[in-house]
This record gives C-alpha cells, sequence and structure tokens, in this order.
C-alpha cells in the first residue's frame, strides 16, 4: 500500500482559514477584470444603460447589410461588456460563497442579465424571418466577415426559435432557473458541516476537498469513518437534495417541449451539433469494457489483501513505499516540463499565468469545492483549485486545469469574441490530453519499479474516473430524463434505485456497497447542467489518441493540435477534432482507450506479484 501522509493544512480547530486570512500572492489576481468595486459598479450601470438600447434595433435586421452589420456590432460589444462583469462576479463568489457581498452581486448582475435577455426576445426571431435568399445575400457582404459563423449557427435554431412574446417569456426565467442549481450550490458547500474527524495527528476538518485525501489514506478505519459521516451529511438532506434535482430535470424537460426539441438529451446535444449517436455508442462502447474494469477491481482485492472490497476502498493507490509530495510551486515546474513538447509559445504564457495572477491555491471556509477553469475574452483564463501538497492527484489537477485555460488563451487571441468560445466537448480534450502528457513524462523518468508501477495504477485510476465513471453519470442522466419524459416522479428512492443499478453494474459483484453508496447520485453538481459529462468520457478518449500523435509525430502533428485550440468556436466539435487527427464519430478512439485501459492492467499486475493476478 502506498504510504501517504495526511497533510491537512495547520487551521487551529480543525476549521478551514477564512478569506480575508488568506496571503494575496495565493489569489488569483482579479485586476484585469476589475482592479477595484467600483470599476466593477459603474459597468454595472453602464451595462444597464446599454441594454435600454436594445429595442432600438427592432425591425432593422432585415432591412440592409449596414444595418444588421450595426446591430451585430452592439450585440458584439454588449456580450463583451456582459462576459468581464460576469466572470468578476462568478469569480469572486466562488472565492466565498457564504459573503452575502459576493452572493449580492451574483444576484444584481443575474438580474441585469435577466432583463437584458429579455429585452432581446425580438432578435433571434426577427433573425430568422428574414427570407433565406435575403440572407444568403448579406452573408456575402464583407461588413458581415466577423459574424458569418456567429449568424450560420444561429439559423440553424431555426424550427426552435419561437415568437417574440413567447423568447420574452423565457427570457424572463432566467434568473429563477438557477434556483435549484444555486439551492443546491449553497446547501452543499456553505450549509453542509461535515465536522472533523480523529485522525493519528488529532482532529481534522473533513470537507468536500479533504474527503478524496481521507479515501486515499492507507487507513482503512480512517477511510470507513470519512465516507460514513460524509454520506451522513446527504442522508440527512436526501429528500431536499431528491426535490432539488427533480425540480432541475423538470426544468430541462419544460424547455425541450417549448423548444421544439424531442428530448432534454436532444436539445442539450443539438447546439454542438452532435448526434444522439455519439453519445450512445459511447455508453454502449464502454459497457462492453466493463468485464475488464471488474478485473481491474478483483486486482485491487488482492493487491490491498483484503477478504472483500467495499466503495471506500476503490481510490487507494496500491503501490507501497512510493511518498509524492510537490509545494505548488513544484508542482508548476514538473506541469511545464511534462507539457515542454508543445513548444515555446505555449511554455511561457502557461509559467507566466501559473506563476502568479490566473490561479487561487488553496481551500478557504465557504470556497466553491474542486477545481475549475474560467475563460474571460478579455482577461486572464483564471484557474480555481484547492490544491494540497501531499495529493499527486492535485499537480494531474493543475495540469488538467492548464490545459483548459490555454485552450481558452489561444482560442481568445484567435478568433472574434462572436465565436471564440469553445465547446464542452472539445475542453475536455486539452484538459485531458495534458494530463496525459504529464503522466507519460513521470512515469519516463522513474527509475524505481513500485514508482513506475504507481504511475501506470495513476493512469489506471484515471481512466476509470474519466471513462468509466463520467459514463456511467451519462447513463445516470439519460436514466432520470427518461424517467420524467414517460411520467415518472423522481422520489428519493427512484433516483437511489436507479442509481445503485448503475453502481452494480459498473463496479461488479465482487464490490461490497454501503447502504448509502447509491446516495452519491445526489451529490453531483454536474447534473445541474444536464447532458454534458460524457464529453469527460469522449475527451480523455481523444485525449489518449492526440498524446500519442503528438509526442511521435513532430511539428506537423503538434500543428495540427495548434489549429485545434486555435479553432475555438468556428467551428462544430467534430470538426474541429478532425483538424487535430481524431474522428470522434467514430468508436475506435474509444476502443483504442479501452484497449490501453486492459494492457495496463495487465501490467500492473505482472509488476504487483503473481498473488495480485486477477482470475480473467
Amino acid at each position: 500500500m502506498l504510504r501517504l501522509k495526511l497533510n491537512m493544512a495547520e487551521q487551529g480547530g480543525g476549521g478551514l482559514r477564512a478569506r480575508q486570512d488568506v496571503p494575496a500572492s495565493d489569489c488569483w489576481d482579479l485586476s484585469k477584470l476589475y482592479a477595484r468595486e467600483e470599476e466593477w459598479e459603474r459597468d454595472l450601470d453602464k451595462y444597464r444603460k446599454l441594454a435600454e438600447e436594445i429595442p432600438s434595433f427592432r425591425g432593422t435586421l432585415g432591412q440592409s447589410v449596414e444595418a444588421l452589420a450595426a446591430a451585430l456590432a452592439f450585440v458584439r460589444d454588449f456580450g463583451m461588456l456582459e462576459d468581464r462583469l460576469g466572470a468578476y462576479a462568478a469569480l469572486r463568489e466562488a472565492e466565498d460563497q457564504g459573503l452575502s457581498a459576493a452572493r449580492d452581486r451574483s444576484a444584481r448582475f443575474t438580474m441585469a442579465a435577466a432583463a437584458a435577455q429579455a429585452a432581446w426576445s425580438y432578435f433571434d426571431p426577427e433573425i430568422q424571418a428574414i427570407p433565406d435568399e435575403r440572407m444568403a445575400e448579406f452573408l456575402r457582404q464583407p461588413a458581415l466577415a466577423e459574424f458569418v459563423v456567429w449568424l450560420r449557427k444561429l439559423l440553424r435554431f431555426k424550427p426552435h426559435v419561437l415568437g417574440e412574446k413567447e423568447e420574452r417569456l423565457l427570457a424572463l426565467q432566467m434568473e429563477a432557473n438557477q434556483t435549484a442549481s444555486n439551492a443546491f450550490s449553497v446547501l452543499t458547500d456553505v450549509d453542509f458541516d461535515f465536522g472533523a474527524l480523529d485522525t493519528p495527528d488529532g482532529p481534522k476538518p473533513l470537507s468536500h476537498g479533504t474527503f478524496s485525501t481521507y479515501l486515499q489514506s492507507p487507513d482503512r478505519e480512517l477511510r470507513r469513518r470519512a465516507y460514513e459521516r460524509y454520506y451522513a451529511k446527504y442522508d440527512e438532506h436526501k429528500t431536499t437534495l431528491a426535490v432539488l434535482y427533480e425540480g432541475q430535470v423538470q426544468l430541462d424537460r419544460y424547455a425541450a417541449r417549448v423548444r421544439n426539441h424531442a428530448s432534454a438529451r436532444a436539445m442539450a446535444l443539438f447546439p454542438d451539433d452532435m448526434p444522439v449517436a455519439v453519445y450512445d455508442n459511447l455508453v454502449a462502447t464502454v459497457r462492453s469494457g466493463l468485464p475488464v474494469l471488474h478485473r481491474y477491481y478483483e486486482l485491487r482485492r488482492r493487491a490491498m489483501g483484503l477478504p472483500e472490497l467495499r466503495h471506500y476502498d476503490v481510490r487507494v493507490p496500491l503501490v507501497a513505499d512510493v511518498t509524492w509530495r510537490h509545494t505548488y510551486e513544484q508542482a508548476v515546474e514538473v506541469v511545464l516540463e511534462a507539457l515542454a513538447p508543445l513548444g515555446a509559445e505555449y511554455g511561457w504564457a502557461l509559467a507566466r499565468g501559473l506563476g502568479a495572477g490566473w490561479v487561487d491555491r488553496y481551500e478557504n471556509k465557504g470556497k466553491a469545492s474542486g477545481a475549475f477553469s474560467y475563460g474571460s475574452y478579455a482577461a486572464e483564463p483564471y484557474i480555481l483549485m484547492n490544491f494540497k501538497e501531499d495529493l499527486l492527484d492535485d499537480v494531474f489537477t493543475l495540469a488538467h486545469e492548464a490545459g483548459h485555460s490555454m485552450h481558452s488563451y489561444f482560442s481568445a487571441r484567435s478568433n472574434p469574441f462572436l465565436h471564440w468560445h469553445y465547446t464542452t466537448f472539445e475542453a475536455e480534450v486539452a484538459s485531458t490530453f495534458n494530463e496525459q502528457l504529464l503522466g507519460r513524462y513521470l512515469f519516463e523518468r522513474a527509475e524505481a519499479t513500485p514508482v513506475r508501477a504507481y504511475l501506470v495504477n495513476k493512469e489506471i485510476d484515471a481512466i476509470v474516473a474519466t471513462l468509466f465513471r463520467q459514463t456511467m453519470f451519462a447513463e445516470f442522466e439519460a436514466k432520470t430524463h427518461a424517467l420524467v419524459e414517460s411520467g415518472t416522479p423522481l422520489t428519493v428512492e427512484v433516483l437511489r434505485k436507479e442509481y445503485r443499478k448503475l453502481l452494480e453494474a459498473y463496479f461488479g459483484p465482487d464490490v461490497k456497497l454501503e447502504e448509502t453508496s447509491d446516495l452519491e447520485g445526489l451529490r453531483i453538481p454536474h447534473f445541474y447542467r444536464a447532458f454534458y459529462v460524457y464529453t469527460y468520457a469522449t475527451g480523455i478518449s481523444a485525449a489518449v489518441a492526440l498524446a500519442d500523435r503528438v509526442l511521435g509525430g513532430g511539428q506537423a502533428a503538434r500543428d495540427d493540435y495548434f489549429a485545434f485550440l486555435r479553432s475555438g468556436g468556428s467551428r462544430y466539435p467534430l470538426e474541429s477534432l478532425r483538424l487535430a487527427g481524431v474522428d470522434m464519430a467514430l468508436a475506435a478512439s474509444i476502443e483504442a482507450t479501452l484497449a490501453r485501459f486492459a494492457r495496463l492492467v495487465e501490467d500492473l499486475a505482472a509488476q504487483l506479484g503473481p498473488g495480485s493476478t486477477p482470475a480473467t
């Protein structure tokens, strides 16, 4: 078993630091957005005043190419201001979600954005009403060159755009539509208090961030207590959580029906021009690979010397006598070295950003859990971390979020504002690609067998978490939405039953689930933004193929990858990935990742010795 010392931040009384106690050097620098609060307030006033001009373009859009160009220039400038305001509000709120001033700022922006959205309600219907022949002529004019991609994508929505009155009513719902998601976040990130756990080093806090650390501890009793304490809190609030999730699913169903989509899933995939068959193909292909996943869990049980493997045992590293510790600065150095094959331009920009300004580094009380990258067209691609020095996972997380941020960096510098933003489908390729390069870099430089075995195990667990687990999540979303669309209420019992069936299928018959294991389905924040988790699974599949290609293909393969990064929103995701050299409409990339997973399991079994080899 890997010997990892638990290293919680020294925060008296088992608590977390308050935000005001975090040194500025550990925080992101949001001054590229706004240096002072009053600047944001002035821009919010400006935004509200500009919103009053939105109706002035009504009735002009089809008059001439000049009139349409003027309206689109206003859309662009208004959108850039909205992007800046929204980024600052969201990032400040993420710092401390319990801070009333931050929540007030976000609420005021959301209210202003909802009012603006309502004012724009005439815009899409009026664009769609322009006769096809006239619009085709407009699109050939130089005055619209900057807006052609955006317009062509908008015109695809013609069958799903309603009349002005209906669009206004839908826009007025924007703020209310966030209630379920916001309530879930506040309940789980702010109101939930998991308390402290007794550890060999004294009482230490249990939080969303430290939970993953405890589950990697070699102390099985500590893992069990952390697991039971964590899920006991969800058990206390399971009915509320189920109601919130059903509310979100019902909202998705309502939107799909109003917009004339066949289902909520079809609606979610439509903007990316993503066939539902790609989603179903992912699930079917991954399902075919479950037997080797079950063999891995049997390998894990034997390596850990356990009579049975329980749900809280599946994340412990398997290799003995390997200790990892990276300060944040050391983690940055390792990430930069691993990504050196991408060249000097990539490395210079990333070194500058990770060194100072982009990253909010450590956990504090009220801070959003997990990690994310928030790209902004006019400022920096900021990264939220909850970095822990004794978790190699957090080095990989830093590389992952850096992939998102560098994707934003190149996209924003290569595209006009209205189509700079890439899709989630593409985003998960760039992030997971960085993880692949980091893992291979560390493996190539590992001299001792235990270190190499540890890294093999690390990649196995990454594929489990990203390909298998996210596909399981994708199945759950498809099932719950299908239930609602068929008229079945999502009660606590229904949700737990459906999620447990998936746990049993993916973990197999030899993993012992706890009574509370199926409560996991009530704690996943991604479910409040339906039908995007599948992109994590497709992302790792594409990333494996691209890592092979870039590391073995020389300058041409690297240029293809940069063409993908710079593509932004100028193409639909299947097309942009074809620029890089992979076709995700086919099962081949997923099958190749499953084959790599099988080889890694065999390699790990051989390194751990004959007593660990699972039966086939």
